[in-house]
């Protein structure tokens, strides 16, 4: 048998020296760095007001018309955690959060992009998406899909502003090298003559027209949820449905698949009962929260982020987390995820926080960065 030969320090240098100058590595070096015992991520939660968000994108429709200045007129949730590392207009590593503005007689023109969207109707009626040429008139509380691929354009016939909340997998698409976007050419997709339309084929029962053929996978059929059915359901939950991490909790489904009602992101409402406070647990998929009604304080990872009415929050990959409502009344938290793409993927994996009876020590309490303006 050969003698093993010992490398001096300098001989070991070297060749280290010379892997990096060669664009290689050392495995073994490197591979807890590669390989984690558990999910590793950049991303921290961050807790943004509400006031603040409406103050600015209000300023914004004076500044912009939509379709003439701008796109969309858009005011987006930057996570700062990740502006350091030059990811712009990102809430998570994976997802996008921005809130639109359309003011009376406005309108925005139809695109399409290979990212998927959702929106979540925060304030004001009188406005429609048409996905595809199928109006969906949004009301507070409503959840409009506008799936990838999908062509979408905005109007408002109504006398208020209205803000909705995009919410995107921009940070997904990215990461895959995969975003595509295109204008329609004539500026606005041919409308068809029903409005509504999948909400009336589903809301009591499911059915199609004779010669009408539905796709069994997706986009869904549906493309706007209702929140006065999401609220009768919710209402109507019974003790034993409470779950102990997200309280009287649902999900938004695609009928015809059963699965999430987005291919790519997915939507929840949860309500906390007057002082109902919630176990901790950690998942591995993300999501952005926003307080739809109601006051309290939700703990990630030992820190309190106190909130109420509007507020929105990030909750990172991989952190305990638990919702306290502190009000008198029903607390409505609505949320979105990257959970769907994470269980295509196989990777999706929840934990409960076994100390403590379930609930974390609070070591700190968020509070927003000082504004010198």
């Amino acid at each position: 048998m050969t003698e093993k030969k010992i490398f001096t320090q300098e001989e070991l240098d070297q060749y280290y020296e010379g892997l990096k100058a060669r664009h290689l590595g050392p495995l073994w070096h490197d591979l807890g760095h590669m390989v984690t015992k558990e999910p590793v991520h950049d991303v921290k939660p961050y807790l943004w007001k509400w006031k603040d968000i409406r103050e600015y994108a209000l300023t914004a429709g004076e500044m912009l018309e939509p379709g003439k200045d701008a796109e969309r007129r858009v005011v987006y949730l930057q996570n700062p955690s990740l502006l350091e590392r030059g990811l712009v207009g990102y809430g998570t590593h994976t997802l996008y959060a921005g809130i639109q503005l359309l003011l009376p007689g406005e309108f925005a023109p139809s695109h399409h992009h290979s990212q998927s969207a959702i929106r979540f109707i925060l304030e004001g009626e009188g406005a429609y998406t048409a996905v595809n040429g199928q109006k969906i008139y949004m009301e507070r509380g409503d959840v409009v899909l506008t799936p990838a691929w999908t062509w979408h354009e905005h109007k408002h016939e109504g006398t208020e502003p209205v803000f909705w909340l995009d919410g995107l997998d921009v940070g997904l698409v990215r990461t895959l090298a995969a975003s595509f976007f295109e204008p329609y050419e004539d500026g606005f997709y041919p409308m068809k003559p029903e409005e509504n339309y999948s909400n009336q084929q589903f809301v009591n029962g499911a059915f199609k027209k004779l010669n009408e053929t539905v796709e069994l996978g997706y986009p869904s059929p549906i493309f706007g949820y209702k929140f006065n059915r999401v609220e009768y359901l919710l209402n109507n939950m019974k003790e034993e449905d409470n779950d102990l991490y997200d309280g009287y909790a649902i999900e938004y489904i695609n009928p015809v698949t059963g699965g999430s009602a987005d291919s790519r992101i997915g939507t929840m409402m949860q309500k906390l009962k007057p002082q109902q406070h919630t176990k901790a647990h950690r998942h591995v998929h993300s999501a952005i929260y926003h307080v739809f009604e109601g006051e309290g304080y939700t703990v990630i990872d030992g820190v309190k982020f106190e909130w109420e009415k509007g507020d929105f929050f990030i909750l990172p990959p991989w952190s305990y987390h638990e919702h306290v409502n502190t009000g008198s009344s029903d607390a409505y938290l609505f949320s979105f995820n990257d959970k769907p793409v994470m269980e295509k993927l196989e990777l999706e994996f929840s934990e409960a926080l076994k100390e403590n009876n379930g609930h974390q020590e609070i070591k700190s309490t968020f509070k927003p960065d000082k504004l010198s303006v």
